[in-house]
């Protein structure tokens, strides 16, 4: 069983939908669930944007940081 309940992989997904699709995944996961966010770049503006819409209720780990590839494992408390 995989330690992710998802996994959004961001370049594969236009600009206007990838902070919808990745707050889709985030908001069907269920509490202690995480799912993984593979990015081209550092998503620094959408941590403070969870920040802002879900304060408390994610956790936020980095596995891979760049220079090419960032992978996040984001948690749901």
């Amino acid at each position: 069983m995989s330690e992710f309940a998802a996994t959004v992989n961001a370049p594969e997904y236009p600009p206007q939908l990838k902070h919808k699709v990745i707050f889709e995944t985030f908001d069907s996961l269920k509490p202690n669930e995480a799912m993984l966010l593979i990015n081209d770049h550092d998503p620094v503006p959408l941590r403070f944007q969870f920040q802002a819409m879900h304060p408390g209720k994610f956790t936020w780990d980095y596995i891979e940081q760049g220079p090419a590839t960032f992978r996040v494992k984001i948690g749901k408390c």
